[in-house]
């Protein structure tokens, strides 16, 4: 869970992920969601179900749906990904995801840790996403839609449980920032963040 507060309304996130099965076999979910902070329901919510095969020693291909609320209609999104430890021991995420209605688009996540003491981490992190497709009804426009950067020094009192302070940088580009403009809405946003980070 993290909070933050910067240019725009202060928000709140989660993003949250795990798996069930053996080596090569695996049953993996994943959420993550945003709202602001003085309350009321998620601005937008999304939930991953997806089947892992191991296809080397630090990779994995993934394949499933996607299911996405949000102020408009709901979606669902057929996934093909791979996640796994990328060379230089960087974390990667990356899936295309293809909507019910045909649209195509690609998000790629990578993260990376350093250890700074025992108990104190330094943790890099850089997001984008792109649509093949013009989707104005979602805010989306063709070629690159964002990027959002952000850097975490983290505590941990327990390797499963670690506070953190960060900042967060987020960026539109192309036609997807000309549309939140024309709506009002903030094109580039940098945030103080506060979390904490679980696992079990």
């Amino acid at each position: 869970m993290e909070y933050g507060d910067g240019e725009g309304p202060s928000t709140y996130l989660w993003d949250a992920q795990g798996w069930y099965g053996g080596d090569y076999h695996k049953f993996w979910w994943k959420t993550e969601g945003e709202g602001l902070n003085r309350g009321g329901s998620p601005d937008s919510t999304e939930f991953q179900a997806l089947y892992n095969r191991m296809i080397s020693p630090f990779f994995g291909a993934q394949a499933g749906i996607r299911y996405d609320t949000n102020p408009g209609a709901d979606r669902a999104f057929a996934v093909l990904g791979i996640q796994g430890l990328a060379p230089y021991w960087f974390e990667s995420d990356t899936a295309f995801f293809v909507s019910e209605d045909g649209d195509v688009s690609f998000r790629g996540e990578f993260e990376y840790e350093l250890l700074l003491t025992q108990r104190l981490v330094l943790q890099p992190r850089l997001e984008f996403s792109a649509s093949a497709n013009d989707v104005p009804e979602y805010g989306l426009g063709q070629g690159i839609n964002n990027t959002e950067m952000g850097l975490r020094l983290r505590y941990e009192i327990k390797r499963e449980f670690a506070p953190y302070i960060g900042v967060r940088w987020e960026q539109l580009y192309g036609e997807t920032k000309d549309i939140a403009r024309r709506a009002g809405e903030n094109t580039s946003n940098t945030s103080f963040v506060v979390g904490i980070r679980a696992w079990y």
